[in-house]
């Protein structure tokens, strides 16, 4: 009668223990980039940012972008059809700084996604060997892209990526955003990420990408995804699928960025691509299961357990719980990230689930996404 649960137990042990094996490992290698020092060969970059009614953020976005130091940039804001005082700001400080230039955005042709087309457009305006993709949100510590740049290493490498800080301070924010790192430094095998060029090790974060020109060109660039929503995942599959080597960095103590304001936009926000990431119909059902098993099972056995008396069961289960929250409690100390969402893991993970199973469900039934006053047809 027994044999069932215990079953259980093996399985959730089995599936907890695999992601925390893979932090393990993941975490020597998602390192910070390299300091440089005053290296006179970085290459000179264009730092470029789309920006749809960001009035709230595009000053300090500017503003820290300027303040970099140890790099020669051109930062070149794109004024994407806005309704509110974005442009009015930009054009106010560009006024004091000639590497700031603001241009508008043509309108957005059919087949395109927003950003996509927002990107594809700024890099034609760009003149310097590399480009810098930045969202408006994200903020840069001064030494941020001269870091960046110095793994840019010539002739070997077409694109370097990074994770900047997550700042959360409303309850949906805190409580799903630091499981990027969960899944990426949980599932993803780093070693293949840094050493191979297949596109199954892709990786990226949409907030900081630097390219190189050539590459950037050589791929298609935001051209070749130009239906899609998740530059950060597709534009490094893209450059892996040209043999162009991606690499992902840890830049939680060079940049923040604060995505979402509400619960609302967070839904919105991670749902509208998550049909392209763990939400696509060939890797949700393997997600579903190894977290439903490893992070969600072992509480209710571990409440079976309680009220069977059955000692062997509980303590897998508890082995299993233990292992989530070991990960998650290393994550929030390395990665600076609130203790509740760690302490409150197994909620998270259940939230997840359900986004991602929404998400799917609205692509299945050919409802649009919607994001930034535009809608799009899941694809």
């Amino acid at each position: 009668m027994n044999s069932l649960p215990l079953a259980l137990a093996w399985a959730a042990l089995a599936a907890a223990a695999l992601p925390l094996l893979l932090f393990l490992t993941n975490i020597r290698l998602f390192r910070r980039p390299c300091l440089c020092r005053d290296n006179p060969e970085l290459l000179p970059v264009s730092v470029l940012i789309p920006a749809r009614n960001e009035e709230r953020s595009i000053a300090a976005a500017v503003q820290s972008v300027l303040a970099s130091q140890q790099v020669t940039l051109e930062l070149i804001v794109l004024d994407d059809a806005s309704t509110d005082r974005t442009a009015e700001i930009v054009r106010s400080l560009a006024a004091s700084d000639p590497r700031l230039r603001l241009e508008t955005a043509p309108p957005l042709p059919a087949g395109w996604n927003g950003k996509q087309h927002a990107c594809w457009h700024l890099a034609s305006l760009a003149t310097h060997p590399v480009f810098c993709f930045l969202d408006a949100d994200v903020r840069l510590g001064p030494l941020a892209l001269s870091r960046m740049l110095t793994e840019l290493h010539p002739d070997s490498t077409g694109m370097v990526t990074g994770f900047p800080r997550q700042q959360t301070e409303t309850w949906l924010e805190w409580l799903l955003l630091p499981l990027i790192h969960f899944i990426l430094l949980g599932f993803l095998p780093l070693v293949g990420e840094r050493y191979t060029r297949r596109p199954g090790f892709a990786a990226g974060c949409g907030q900081f990408l630097l390219v190189r020109r050539s590459a950037y060109y050589t791929s298609g660039g935001h051209s070749a995804i130009r239906t899609t929503m998740h530059d950060g995942l597709l534009l490094p599959q893209l450059f892996r699928r040209h043999g162009i080597q991606t690499r992902l960095y840890d830049l939680s103590a060079d940049a923040s960025c604060r995505m979402y304001r509400n619960a609302a936009q967070v839904w919105s926000g991670l749902s509208k691509n998550a049909t392209e990431g763990i939400a696509a119909p060939s890797r949700i059902g393997i997600f579903t299961l190894l977290l439903g098993l490893g992070q969600l099972l072992p509480l209710p056995l571990m409440l079976w357990a309680l009220s069977a008396g059955n000692g062997r069961v509980y303590q897998l289960a508890l082995t299993a719980l233990s292992f989530g929250l070991i990960q998650r409690i290393a994550s929030a100390v390395r990665f600076r990230q609130p203790m509740r969402s760690a302490l409150l893991h197994p909620l998270g993970i259940l939230v997840l689930l359900v986004l991602e199973w929404t998400a799917l469900a609205r692509k299945l039934l050919g409802r649009p996404a919607r994001w930034k006053d535009r809608s799009y047809q899941p694809v």
